[in-house]
């Protein structure tokens, strides 16, 4: 029983519904340092991510039910990059001091929805108020079976692939600073950057159907990611510009605008779909991961650095493009 105090009350909320606690471990024991998108300690995938009000998210563009939604999607990607499954949470929540009491009961109930929907067992944390909101989760996962996908994977030879399409995320926050009157027509954009929909399975499907590249997710923009996977790899990646997967919607902004779609698709971040490489390049790895919305849109060589290929052959240097907080 909770004692009758508002912080007791709140957390009692959030355990409601809390998935349950299921008594099982990794089945490898693996160890990881830091450098990853998940560190691995005795076979436990660990990532952390925080977000923060008017940085991360804002409550006049969001609703509880997406900015909650789009912080769980942060931490479940990075487990997902590295072909795990999400298992427990330790989740902080800072409510901001000026919320009113309907838009907290609101960030509470959707925390405790979020993570019982995806089976994640709220296993500790902390409730905090203060002039901003935020949320933390330290969430842990497992593999299923076999080698966990890393940034360091990629080889010579491996053929290199995004899931899903491109520039969603960075086009919808666009529209929201440079043309809120048109959020209607570009909805799903804007849906998008508030709340991301992805495969959160993605990385268990591509170990099953054999992929032992490297891999991660694209939160920083594919610009960053690649340079992340080509030096953690110690390669050099090239990619082709026409093979690039960017959103019918961005592209359609893009014209009605005359914007780049390129800029979108290279330095959007916030996307959380993966980018990887693998070297299997049989029909049944090809039908299994087309099928799940996957595009091949590289290769993988002895060297260093990323490199962009247009059609007639030329290349230019492709340079990380990450956001920095500092």
């Amino acid at each position: 029983m909770f004692p009758d105090l508002g912080e007791f009350r709140l957390v009692n909320k959030i355990l409601e519904n809390a998935a349950p606690f299921e008594h099982s471990g990794p089945v490898n024991r693996d160890w990881l340092n830091v450098g990853d998108d998940c560190a691995i300690f005795d076979g436990w995938l660990a990532t952390k991510d925080l977000s923060v009000e008017n940085v991360h998210f804002r409550m006049d563009w969001s609703t509880p039910e997406q900015a909650v939604e789009k912080h769980i999607v942060s931490n479940v990607s990075d487990i997902s990059s590295m072909g795990g499954i999400p298992r427990f949470a330790l989740f902080g929540l800072c409510v901001n001091k000026s919320w009113p009491a309907d838009l907290r009961d609101r960030v509470v109930k959707a925390v405790s929805e979020g993570f019982s929907r995806r089976g994640i067992a709220l296993i500790g944390g902390d409730t905090v108020s203060g002039e901003a909101g935020m949320f933390s989760t330290t969430l842990l996962g497992t593999l299923p079976s076999g080698k966990p996908l890393l940034r360091s994977g990629a080889r010579p030879g491996d053929r290199v692939y995004v899931a899903g399409t491109l520039g969603k995320s960075g086009a919808g926050l666009w529209i929201l600073m440079n043309g809120p009157q048109d959020a209607g027509r570009f909805q799903r954009l804007v849906d998008y950057h508030l709340a991301p929909k992805i495969d959160e399975r993605m990385g268990v499907k591509l170990l099953q159907a054999g992929v032992c590249g490297a891999c991660m997710d694209v939160s920083d923009g594919l610009s960053s990611e690649l340079n992340h996977l080509a030096f953690s790899s110690g390669v050099k990646i090239e990619i082709l510009r026409q093979n690039l997967p960017i959103d019918p919607e961005v592209l359609e902004m893009c014209r009605h605008y005359g914007l780049n779609p390129m800029d979108f698709a290279m330095n959007g971040g916030e996307e959380y779909q993966l980018v990887f490489s693998n070297s299997v390049k049989n029909d049944i790895f090809q039908n299994e991961v087309v099928s799940e919305g996957v595009h091949c849109i590289g290769t993988v060589f002895d060297g260093s650095g990323v490199y962009m290929v247009d059609p007639e052959g030329g290349k230019v240097i492709v340079n990380a493009q990450a956001w920095s907080h500092l």
